[in-house]
């Protein structure tokens, strides 16, 4: 029992606010009591604290200590010791080497920025207008966990018509609507990956990807792709052999960022079969789809999709973005493909994630895909010619060596005896006013490289290159 020999008797204290006090500190063994007296509350548990090792209590008048429930601590030393950090999970977690360049240029007007992956037009006016009328009309409350349903249609009517293919037809049951494309990768990996689970991740890559299972408490597993004369590409043995019965899921992003490496329809199927065999949920980042612009591999302007040779039964979730196609980078809002059943379970994910989308910007995406053919169209012929024009002038630089993408918006190239990316991107910024993404930041594998966006007007792109001319002769 509780000694309470200590307490005073000149004041009085109600048995309720005594017994509502004891019980704060989990000590609750007084119910025979009719009335507690003490100085105040506050000096009567000055004298007492509870120390979990000895699984006593210490009273200010007692010499000896008495039994207590078990469980309970009140040690300020110990508190001041603990740590604050989140879980070591997080604690872990790389950071963006490309936020890490960009802050270095903030508050600067100077700096020509290349460094993320956006284009330097703003959203065409009929996709801002839809957003402007939905607002104007009072759409400001909630909406569906998975999005408007005529949204969800118009995603699958557009995807229906990308990737026809009758062994797998896309439906709005198919479609879940997100706030923003990394958002439907992240919401895929929580209802997908375990702590534990086996992850693989085809690299250099978009850091996103790879860390967000890691906050999952997944184990990471990354295969390089290889650099050389033809640009970046895949050794499928050596992903081939990383797709165990122990793997849980690959996550792949093709068109890649930041080297714009595509899948072939070969490398996709035998990707697929494996998959198969092992029961691997394969994760697709198809940000990049329709920024193709070498006809051998998407003769139909769109890159090769798992949706074109899989069936309704296979473990494929496909994420996808109004960002790039749409010039809609700061809108963040995208979609999810999955199976039917894989979709009624999002939902629930969704709502302890941002609940939905706003109305106003989905309205936005909705006609965006209507009408946005003509932007795709001259987006690609667009980044085509930049990519050409970028690439040439990197590669006529001592020491640079820059393939042209196949697809994308990155020029992801070597430079000779650049040991460390992001101090020189730091130096870009400070000295020369120029910005672009270290290939560190992209993963081990990127070291050595650097990344430029080249979703920009020539003029920009020159100056940016007559930048980036000063600065490398000032590396060697």
């Amino acid at each position: 029992m509780l000694d309470l020999g200590g307490i005073g008797a000149n004041c009085c204290m109600p048995i309720w606010h005594a017994r509502c006090l004891l019980s704060c500190a989990g000590l609750c063994q007084f119910q025979n009591f009719q009335k507690v007296c003490c100085r105040t509350s506050e000096s009567f548990f000055s004298g007492i604290f509870v120390e979990r090792t000895s699984n006593t209590v210490f009273s200010a008048s007692s010499p000896r200590p008495r039994r207590v429930l078990d469980g309970y601590r009140d040690n300020s030393a110990m508190h001041h010791t603990q740590s604050l950090l989140p879980r070591d999970a997080i604690v872990n977690l790389r950071a963006s080497k490309i936020r890490e360049v960009a802050n270095a240029g903030i508050g600067r007007d100077d700096v020509l920025t290349f460094w993320f992956g956006e284009p330097d037009e703003v959203t065409p006016d009929f996709i801002r207008t839809a957003a402007a009328d939905s607002l104007a009309r009072g759409e400001t409350f909630y909406s569906h966990n998975l999005g408007l349903p005529e949204l969800r249609e118009t995603v699958a009517s557009y995807l229906s018509q990308l990737h026809a293919n009758p062994h797998a037809t896309i439906t709005s049951d198919n479609i879940a609507i997100t706030s923003a494309g990394v958002n439907a990768l992240s919401l895929a990996a929580q209802c997908i990956v375990s702590p534990g689970d086996h992850v693989v991740c085809v690299t250099p890559l978009w850091p996103n990807l790879v860390e967000i299972p890691k906050i999952l408490s997944a184990n990471v597993e990354c295969v390089s792709l290889e650099f050389g004369e033809r640009g970046w590409q895949l050794d499928l043995d050596k992903l081939l052999a990383a797709l165990t019965p122990n793997t849980k899921m690959l996550m792949v992003n093709s068109p890649d960022n930041p080297t714009g490496w595509t899948l072939t329809r070969d490398e996709q199927q035998a990707i697929l079969a494996r998959c198969r065999q092992h029961g691997i949920w394969i994760l697709a980042d198809d940000a990049y789809e329709r920024l193709v612009f070498d006809a051998h591999l998407g003769a139909s302007g769109c890159a090769p999709s798992f949706f074109d040779i899989s069936d309704a039964h296979d473990r494929l979730v496909s994420a996808n973005t109004f960002s790039k196609s749409w010039l809609m980078t700061g809108w963040r809002l995208g979609w999810l493909v999955a199976p039917a059943p894989f979709i009624e379970q999002l939902g629930k994910v969704i709502e302890y994630n941002t609940s939905c989308s706003p109305v106003f910007i989905q309205r936005a995406g909705d006609a965006a895909i209507r009408g946005g053919d003509a932007v795709i169209a001259r987006t690609q012929a667009r980044f085509r010619i930049a990519r050409d024009h970028l690439c040439a002038a990197l590669n006529a630089l001592p020491g640079v060596h820059a393939p042209p993408p196949p697809a994308a918006m990155y020029a992801f190239f070597k430079v000779d005896g650049m040991k460390d990316s992001l101090a020189f991107c730091k130096r870009l910024v400070t000295d020369y006013g120029l910005g672009i993404a270290p290939g560190a930041g992209f993963g081990e594998e990127g070291e050595g490289y650097l990344r430029w966006c080249f979703a920009s007007e020539l003029p920009r792109l020159d100056d940016g290159i007559a930048r980036f001319k000063a600065g490398l002769a000032g590396l060697r």
